[in-house]
């Protein structure tokens, strides 16, 4: 061919080869190293994101304990408002039954009042009245 014996032809294709597969294997290490530290780091990020989420599954279970509590002490208030809302309404029932009472009471005694011829009190009534009406203030101011 061209002057060369074809075995060193041949020899340096296979050191072509030889070194192109060193380069390749160098590059490939290269990589190989670049691989391994990003594992390293996607480890501690999936260790951190395990830790965060074991901390939200806290929160959460937390969050629903105070939930549940809140929710049993809203009921409760609930059921003491809903007690005393009955109980104000009886007392407001009562009490208008007891206004109604006097109402006629003093309806009927406006009515006997005025029926009644009204009479002078004699003298010694009155004077009577108001001895007692002294009594009793003296006895409030002491």
């Amino acid at each position: 061919m061209f002057g060369l014996p074809l075995g060193i032809f041949v020899e340096g294709a296979v050191a072509v080869l030889l070194a192109t597969t060193v380069v390749y294997c160098i590059m490939l290490n290269q990589r190989l190293k670049r691989l391994h530290a990003d594992r390293d780091a996607l480890r501690q990020m999936v260790a951190d994101l395990v830790g965060a989420t074991n901390l939200a599954n806290q929160a959460i279970k937390e969050l629903k304990a105070t939930a549940v509590e809140a929710d049993l002490t809203l009921s409760a208030r609930l059921e003491e408002a809903e007690r005393f809302g009955v109980e104000l309404a009886n007392h407001v029932n009562a009490g208008t039954v007891l206004m109604e009472r006097i109402a006629k009471i003093t309806s009927v005694a406006r009515h006997s009042q005025a029926m009644e011829p009204v009479e002078e009190p004699s003298k010694a009534q009155s004077a009577l009245q108001q001895l007692q009406a002294r009594v009793r203030n003296r006895g409030a101011a002491a």
